[in-house]
């Protein structure tokens, strides 16, 4: 097949540290490459997709001179011969595309804008748009209105050592960005709590609010002992991190889309305590590869019962629910299907 494959510019194709959808389009891409596919990635021009590479660029602040000027763009997708178009970025930036019969495939890795979604359904022709959600959460929030399939994110499995045992005194790991949002002062709370030394690794966003978040909640709690700030951290750091920690914590306090971060922890035999926010209790199977809470207590107690989970639970999950392979042939079979159909 000859795909198209689309995502926002704002971050090269594979990201230096974070960039989730960066990196499932990354992964996405070797698969598919793997398979003998022809597939051109519209992305930063500074991106190393390992496929052809068409760049291109947006403003900070994305208007309608960007839209436009994208939509000329992707328009031109219709007279190079694709058999489809794949899309993670803005749907809009699809606009002139929706209204012809070539297959569009939408994927949604943050919750769905509904006007967005009826507005396109009803200019595409029929059979000619599919969409996927990275969870059943945010499946379930536009399924009444499309056609929508889970299709799960994922890591490649090479990219991360599975760890069967770690030290009775190994750390818990927060992994993720700064913020409130994330649960970064509870992750602290719950390790204070239950005597546990904590490693912290993630971005600060520039955002004034998270800015202060950090200087009120967590920055008063570093000791570089019991509770330690890494900043962010690249691959082979995530990987040794992962691999050495008792567990990580998840306890955000948003509705979690997925979070890729549960699947590498996992994936390097890393059980996964999550608030029961979003996609958590999609990822986490409670007691088998971790825990899914409802309170600060219950985390705690998790913590405490953490050596009850089978290590090797953690891996097998990852291998057989959220691999690169298993992602990847996920998504050919809806791309064979979206072409058979028109």
């Amino acid at each position: 097949m000859k795909i198209a494959l689309i995502v926002n510019p704002l971050i090269p194709v594979p990201p230096d540290k974070y960039g989730g959808i960066e990196r499932i389009v990354y992964m996405l891409i070797k698969e598919l490459v793997k398979a003998g596919h022809d597939v051109t990635l519209y992305a930063n021009p500074q991106s190393k997709p390992g496929c052809k590479l068409i760049g291109y660029t947006e403003s900070e602040r994305y208007g309608l001179g960007d839209m436009i000027k994208i939509n000329k763009l992707t328009m031109s997708i219709a007279f190079k011969g694709f058999d489809l178009v794949h899309t993670f970025g803005r749907m809009s930036n699809l606009a002139l595309l929706m209204a012809l019969k070539i297959p569009k495939i939408v994927s949604y890795q943050l919750p769905p804008t509904i006007s967005q979604v009826k507005k396109a359904v009803k200019i595409a022709p029929s059979q000619s748009l599919h969409f996927t959600a990275c969870s059943n959460f945010i499946a379930n929030q536009i399924s009444a209105y499309c056609n929508v399939s889970t299709i799960y994110n994922g890591v490649s499995l090479s990219d991360y050592n599975f760890n069967k045992t770690v030290k009775p005194d190994a750390p818990l790991v927060f992994l993720g960005r700064i913020q409130k949002e994330k649960g970064t002062d509870v992750a602290i709370k719950v390790a204070l709590k239950t005597g546990r030394n904590l490693i912290i690794a993630g971005n600060i966003p520039n955002e004034p609010s998270h800015r202060l978040y950090f200087e009120k909640e967590v920055k008063p709690h570093i000791d570089d002992a019991r509770i330690v700030y890494i900043g962010p951290v690249d691959d082979k750091q995530k990987n040794d991190l992962l691999h050495g920690a008792a567990a990580m914590l998840m306890p955000v306090t948003w509705d979690e889309p997925f979070g890729i971060v549960m699947t590498e922890a996992l994936a390097c035999g890393t059980p996964v305590i999550g608030f029961n926010r979003g996609a958590v209790p999609e990822v986490v199977i409670n007691g088998y590869n971790g825990f899914v809470c409802n309170t600060v207590e219950e985390m705690m107690k998790a913590v405490n019962n953490v050596s009850d989970i089978d290590r090797a639970n953690c891996r097998k999950t990852v291998e057989e629910k959220f691999s690169a392979d298993v992602l990847a042939s996920q998504y050919q079979d809806l791309y064979k299907k979206a072409i058979s159909t028109l």
